[in-house]
């Protein structure tokens, strides 16, 4: 049977008036990051709550863009005398280096903090070292020892590509597509708009504003002339912008979306060449949508670690298949992805799933087989022309 798993830990809502413990005030700390996902890179979106002395809340933060205060220093000017003998709950452990700010560690020391409770610790070797240095201050500290829930939470949430990025070295790529039941992107005439509803594409928009780049090909660019911008229901462009990056050789048509001097035109068919050329510019958080042949040569490559797939209860039987050529040439060396996650949004399924996951890879606590999560919004309606046209959106 299929594995429908849970959401995780409920966002929170409204900073709670009575004392909390660490794992409630990690819950805020969460949401406080998540926030601010998509301003902060090449920093890490981090939330940070600090409790009073009595368990209360006595400020919440979150990182700034870069240059501006970390979470740490955020909450803290927000406490001010009551962070004094306080806890501060930290999503991911607090800097001990002086970058573009002075270390966080100090100003925890400074404000007279007494324990500090941390989700994650810094893959970075330059940052990290803070839970050392605060416990070598007298500070008790605390890492990973919060509800299994949460730390899955955080370290899959907004902090998911900024820790693969210290990890690996290269940026987080995410690969969204959005296809029929059986794999079509689109119709035999090349139509395409729209396969999923309105639901499921305002998602894309959202996840477009929380990425640092967006990529597509030079066959996705012509053939649907995609704006990759992140807007609101009403077509309005949201605040935050990702950089849009098309990926290949030919030029883009003249007057088109993609023809301005704000779009990245990386002319190469090489994966690791278009993210070199990211990389370089403190891309973080990338998001590939296409189309299926640069979407499989980033699979053949192996440089695609996360599958959104947005999947539409519809059949076309004919058309263009979601996914090209991507390296597999028997059932011996058939992608087979871990699935995190599955939800209803509107009337289409997404699967949020996990590329290289060992096999048989435990699910997020809490999952069972055949639970359904969530169902995100109403179903599909009958009018499914209300967005404004992007090729490249679901």
């Amino acid at each position: 049977m299929t594995r429908l798993t849970p959401a995780g830990p409920t966002p929170a809502g409204p900073t709670p008036a009575g004392p909390v413990g660490p794992d409630d005030a990690m819950r805020i700390a969460l949401a406080a990051s998540a926030r601010v996902h998509g301003t902060t890179s090449p920093n890490p979106p981090v939330g940070c709550v600090v409790l009073a002395a009595d368990g209360t809340v006595a400020g919440v933060g979150a990182t700034a863009p870069p240059g501006g205060p970390h979470a740490e220093v955020v909450a803290l000017a927000q406490a001010g005398e009551r962070a004094r003998g306080g806890t501060a709950v930290v999503t991911l452990e607090p800097c001990a280096h002086h970058g573009r700010t002075p270390p966080c560690t100090d100003a925890l020391r400074a404000a007279g903090i007494a324990a500090v409770h941390v989700a994650v610790a810094d893959p970075n070797p330059v940052a990290a070292g803070g839970a050392e240095a605060l416990r070598a201050a007298g500070l008790t500290v605390t890492v990973g020892t919060l509800a299994p829930d949460i730390v899955d939470a955080v370290a899959a949430g907004p902090l998911r590509a900024w820790l693969h990025a210290q990890r690996t070295g290269r940026p987080h790529v995410t690969w969204k597509f959005a296809a029929t039941l059986d794999g079509r992107s689109a119709a035999a005439d090349g139509t395409s708009r729209w396969i999923t509803g309105p639901a499921a594409r305002a998602r894309v928009h959202t996840l477009r504003a929380t990425s640092d780049a967006v990529v597509v090909g030079t066959g996705t660019a012509l053939a649907d002339d995609p704006a990759l911008t992140a807007r609101d229901v009403d077509g309005t462009p949201l605040a935050r912008q990702p950089l849009r990056v098309v990926a290949g050789l030919r030029d883009v048509a003249p007057g088109s979306h993609l023809d301005a001097p704000d779009v990245l035109h990386v002319r190469t068919h090489d994966p690791d060449e278009v993210i070199a050329a990211l990389h370089a510019r403190g891309v973080v958080d990338v998001l590939l949508e296409g189309g299926p042949r640069l979407a499989g040569a980033f699979l053949a490559a192996g440089r695609v670690d996360r599958v959104l797939a947005h999947v539409a209860p519809a059949l076309l039987g004919a058309g263009a298949a979601a996914l090209g050529d991507a390296g597999v040439g028997t059932i011996g060396d058939i992608l087979r992805l871990h699935v995190a996650r599955v939800e209803l949004v509107g009337g289409d399924i997404l699967i949020d799933a996990l590329v290289g996951a060992a096999p048989g890879a435990a699910a997020p606590a809490g999952a069972a087989d055949g639970q359904v999560v969530a169902t995100v919004s109403a179903p599909r309606p009958a009018d499914r022309s209300g967005s404004t046209p992007d090729g490249s959106g679901p």
